[in-house]
């Protein structure tokens, strides 16, 4: 172990996740095995800038694997951005003791993350986000939950649709990115899918296609969007203003971050939480975690950012080939 870590900090950023939790579980029981002392801190860079920091032991984290949400909670902090609250946080570091910091959360985290292992902080990231949009990892904490939330309340709205014969239009999170909508189109069995990355068909192609699906026999339809799309109830008005056809809108929110988290969002959060912590040991500094094709790697900070994620084309395929 590297003489010159002895304290760790920990901190969720950005939006929460399910399996966060996790983490920091994982974090912190893993630096205790390793002799190492732990201190949370609370709301992000927010929390700490501001000194909002205290000791951690096994016991902080009991019965906390399979909670929602972060304990640790998560705020947005504009002072941050700016270099003189990126010095701050740093001598904050100093201040408590900290060796070294792990971040839990997206890009956006990770910059931060960055900014201190400018100013002599250890930093490791973690991938923490349900939108799996961090380019240098095939998973982020937290997908695996939100998908499968917003794939059970699909196949609900779906049972009332069918019933009734109605188009459901469901929104979905994801405001770049259109993995969970992509992934609950296929699994939820969807007509249309609507994603950032992908142009949107006029109103009238989606009309189009809805009065060709009638025509073939379908009795209910299904139009997943994702929220960087958007424009979901006026679409909905339009389809039934146009073809009489009852149509209905839900934007199902902020229900995706909730909830407890699933197996294989325990199970990725508390390995790379591990994985974390002895890669500080190691001396390691300004890296992310990633998972990839089955392994988990670590990359430079500054490489990760760079990095450029596009949608999956053959996922993007098959879901169009599957709503006919």
């Amino acid at each position: 172990m590297s003489k010159e870590i002895k304290t760790i900090g920990v901190l969720t950023s950005g939006g929460d996740a399910p399996g966060m939790n996790a983490t920091i579980r994982s974090v912190v029981r893993t630096a205790i095995a390793r002799g190492l002392r732990v201190m949370g801190v609370r709301k992000g860079y927010n929390g700490l800038i501001h000194g909002d920091i205290f000791e951690m032991s096994p016991r902080s984290v009991s019965d906390t694997i399979q909670r929602g949400g972060t304990i640790l909670q998560t705020a947005r902090c504009p002072e941050f951005i700016t270099e003189e609250g990126q010095k701050k946080g740093a001598q904050i570091c100093k201040v408590f003791g900290i060796d070294g910091l792990i971040v839990i959360g997206g890009d956006g985290s990770f910059q931060g993350a960055e900014k201190l292992a400018n100013l002599g902080i250890n930093t490791i990231g973690i991938p923490g986000t349900i939108d799996l949009d961090i380019a240098c990892t095939d998973y982020t904490i937290g997908f695996d939950t939100a998908v499968n939330t917003a794939m059970e309340a699909i196949n609900k709205i779906r049972d009332t649709s069918t019933s009734h014969e109605r188009c459901s239009i469901v929104e979905v999170m994801g405001r770049n990115a259109g993995y969970i909508a992509l992934w609950c189109g296929i699994t939820n069995g969807a007509e249309m899918v609507l994603i950032p990355e992908k142009e949107r068909p006029s109103d009238e192609e989606i009309i189009r296609e809805i009065l060709q699906n009638k025509q073939r026999g379908k009795k209910h339809f299904l139009i997943i969007v994702a929220e960087g799309v958007g424009g979901s109830q006026e679409l909905a008005v339009k389809i039934e203003k146009v073809t009489g056809i009852e149509t209905r809108a839900t934007i199902l929110g902020y229900l995706q971050r909730g909830g407890s988290p699933s197996a294989v969002d325990r199970l990725h959060a508390s390995m790379m939480g591990a994985l974390a912590v002895d890669l500080l040991c190691e001396g390691k500094s300004n890296r992310v975690i990633a998972y990839k094709d089955g392994q988990y790697v670590d990359y430079d900070i500054n490489e990760a950012l760079k990095m450029t994620k596009t949608v999956d084309e053959r996922m993007y395929e098959v879901a169009k080939i599957l709503s006919i």
